[in-house]
């Protein structure tokens, strides 16, 4: 194994993710994709995610100031929140043949400006249909996830965490052939991924077709970025790694001194996002276990990543008591480290973790 080239790639990742904290709308616009999750043990994936990046940020920032906010909630390659520059490539989408429910709709919202799902169903009806989860939704509702998906809607804000809907900005993209779109999609996701596997960038690019409203040749798209340089490919262990070719740093680098930091990471962060980079980097299988059978759960139902220094050691699961106060429960995959740096740190998270959450 070639151990010190990977230890290479991974401080390029863990330099890549964690920029000096700045403000909301820097840091979104620096990480081009926050990941949303609703589940809140004790705080959303989006709040764990954007707590290492910004500053003095505590949960509940990004819903509360999100109206003042350049980016848009939209699915990418999973559901979250983009900076607009890149939700300007996710559209237009493929074309969509407006029914006259759908025309009534949209002409609904324009009239309203602003719109909770509520104040549709006088008019429109409570009707509960089948969702993609095998659940029940209100066809109101369904209708406008679908006009919201299809770039005629854009969500403004949330009320108690429903959608509140208005009629979409234009992309601002101009007239970008489906190939340009790809390529442009294709360094956007290695930029927050980086570096990432070949393989798991094919994946993840195919997870975006949809938005490209033709049948693009990934392949293709990727061959010229290599050849232009704008992306970059490193092969260690027999895997190939893509990297953005300018401003992804030396990857002969000798890493230097690592910080003594503890960072409680979501599940989605994009650090641990690619499960497959993950056990290639740190050694060990991390598996989001929420949807688990509470008996085959190895880690915990939420069990959040923890990372000391430049190593992934194991993971906590976070709770509030009865009366509020934070509990956090560690495990590890080898043993505790034992020094005093390690505890200092981790007693340091802890604080920062309860003042994320409001002092808990």
């Amino acid at each position: 194994m070639d151990s010190k080239r990977l230890q290479q790639l991974r401080n390029i990742a863990i330099k890549n993710t964690f920029f000096q904290p700045t403000s909301l709308n820097e840091s979104v616009r620096r990480l081009g994709f926050v990941q949303a999750d609703p589940i809140r043990a004790p705080a959303t994936a989006q709040d764990l995610i954007l707590r290492h990046r910004v500053d003095s940020y505590r949960t509940g920032d990004l819903e509360r100031h999100y109206h003042n906010l350049d980016i848009e909630e939209d699915l990418f390659y999973a559901y979250g929140f983009l900076d607009r520059s890149v939700w300007s490539l996710l559209h237009p989408r493929e074309k969509t043949t407006l029914s006259k429910m759908d025309k009534k709709l949209l002409k609904a919202v324009s009239d309203a400006k602003e719109i909770h799902p509520r104040q549709l169903e006088a008019q429109f009806g409570s009707e509960r249909i089948v969702n993609a989860w095998g659940g029940y939704s209100k066809a109101t509702t369904k209708a406008l996830e679908d006009l919201h998906y299809a770039g005629f809607l854009r969500i403004v804000r949330r009320e108690r965490g429903i959608r509140i809907y208005a009629p979409a900005k234009p992309s601002e993209v101009g007239e970008l052939s489906a190939q340009e779109r790809a390529g442009r999609l294709a360094k956007v996701i290695v930029q927050i991924l980086q570096p990432v596997p070949e393989k798991t960038l094919r994946e993840t690019l195919n997870r975006v077709k949809h938005s490209l409203n033709s049948n693009v040749d990934f392949s293709t798209v990727l061959a010229r970025s290599y050849k232009l340089g704008e992306l970059i490919k490193v092969a260690v262990d027999d895997v190939q790694y893509v990297l953005c070719g300018v401003g992804s740093g030396d990857v002969n680098d000798v890493p230097g001194d690592v910080p003594e930091h503890v960072r409680f990471l979501a599940p989605f962060d994009p650090l641990v996002w690619d499960r497959r980079r993950f056990e290639l980097f740190w050694g060990w299988a991390y598996r989001f276990e929420a949807y688990t059978p509470v008996a085959k759960r190895e880690r915990g139902y939420y069990a959040m990543p923890l990372m000391w220094r430049d190593a992934i050691i194991g993971w906590v699961n976070a709770s509030l008591d009865a009366n509020k106060s934070l509990i956090v429960e560690p495990g590890f995959i080898k043993s505790k480290p034992r020094d005093k740096q390690f505890k200092a740190a981790f007693d340091l998270e802890l604080e920062r973790f309860r003042n994320f959450l409001g002092g808990s």
